[in-house]
């Protein structure tokens, strides 16, 4: 075991409470551990030197008795905002939403990249809990560790679009992913699109899984055969290889739904470089509506996720967890809108209804 320092400071100056029915101090959760106080400290200061399974012990112990650390005199003016991945062009518009609530608070924002490989993983967390910011906005997931690590340290987190299921008490903000999806299908149906495909976004992520199931319920409830659908990246080139598959059938589909807009710009090469002609030939509709989908010839039909707006909103609801507020409900979900423009058109072989 890391031997502990003697004078290590600790988190509190309360003395020993034999009685777990009052207020739980440090030197309860010390007694109950069969550690020292020190070693209570360091576990709630996320500093080194402690074993796992003591570290463990101790935080179970937090988490069973409420322990909450002593609300500091003057609060952090600082906040961190924590990306998997930033090549991605919906990564600025959260940046934007979250720097718009910083601003109206007065708050610096500290941003956080693990990049493609994660090199950045096992440090993020260690320097977060020697910045203590006000709280953290995560647009990646986090580890059951790291997250109680954050609450044993009193740091507010709020997840963003968050990719796997969470446990009930993590608090998040969405989108209508599935609802999404469903109009999607429902405005190419709508057009008399009879053979529709979808490039939906690996199965693992929820967003994905939601987006072709709303799509799938479209198609169903038209009896319309949904099992036309390639699974791919998330990306411009997982696109186009979906798409070059897909328009290289003999049968190729009259409408192609894309998992999100950098497929559909995926789709719209691969088009081009067939010869094929959108929305004459073949219709697309993308799903973010990033800047860059009405700029593109033609502007493309997409399903409008609020990026901005959930920022602004997993922003507020952190900060206000920061204060010491309890959150309204754990999740929330804002509503996304089809916006139609030029990349769709009932196909040339059967009028629109």
């Amino acid at each position: 075991m890391s031997h502990v320092e003697s004078d290590e400071p600790v988190a509190d100056s309360e003395g020993a409470h034999d009685d777990p029915a009052g207020p739980v101090t440090i030197s309860y959760i010390a007694e109950s551990a069969g550690v020292s106080i020190p070693t209570v400290s360091k576990v709630l200061n996320g500093r080194s030197g402690v074993a796992a399974d003591t570290r463990a012990r101790v935080e179970a112990l937090v988490h069973q008795y409420g322990y909450r650390r002593p609300t500091p005199a003057i609060r952090s003016n600082m906040m961190e905002l924590v990306f998997e991945d930033l090549r991605h062009m919906w990564g600025l518009e959260i940046i934007r939403g979250v720097e718009q609530v910083a601003r109206e608070n007065r708050m610096g924002v500290v941003l956080t990249e693990f990049g493609p490989q994660r090199s950045a993983i096992r440090y993020w967390i260690d320097d977060t809990l020697a910045r203590r910011p006000a709280c953290v906005v995560t647009v990646a997931q986090l580890s059951d560790s790291q997250r109680s690590q954050l609450r044993t340290r009193g740091i507010p987190f709020v997840v963003i679009d968050p990719p796997t299921e969470l446990p009930d008490d993590v608090p998040f903000v969405g989108a209508t992913n599935w609802a999404g999806g469903r109009s999607a299908g429902r405005h190419l149906i709508e057009l008399g699109h009879r053979h529709i495909a979808m490039i939906s976004g690996p199965d693992r992520l929820l967003c994905s899984q939601a987006r072709a199931d709303g799509f799938r319920s479209a198609m169903v409830g038209a009896e319309l055969p949904a099992d036309l659908v390639v699974r791919t990246d998330l990306t411009q080139e997982g696109g186009r290889r979906a798409a070059m598959l897909l328009l290289d059938r003999p049968d190729r589909p009259t409408a192609i739904f894309a998992g999100n807009d950098l497929q559909a710009l995926g789709v719209y090469q691969a088009a081009r470089s067939l010869g094929l002609r959108i929305p004459a030939d073949v219709s697309v509709v993308g799903f973010d509506d990033l800047p860059v989908a009405a700029l593109v010839d033609p502007p493309l039909t997409t399903v409008h996720q609020p990026l901005t707006e959930m920022a602004v909103a997993a922003t507020e609801m952190a900060l206000a967890l920061g204060r010491g507020e309890k959150a309204p409900q754990p999740g929330l979900e804002l509503a996304t809108t089809l916006t139609v423009r030029g990349s769709t058109a009932p196909p040339v072989d059967q009028p629109r209804r």
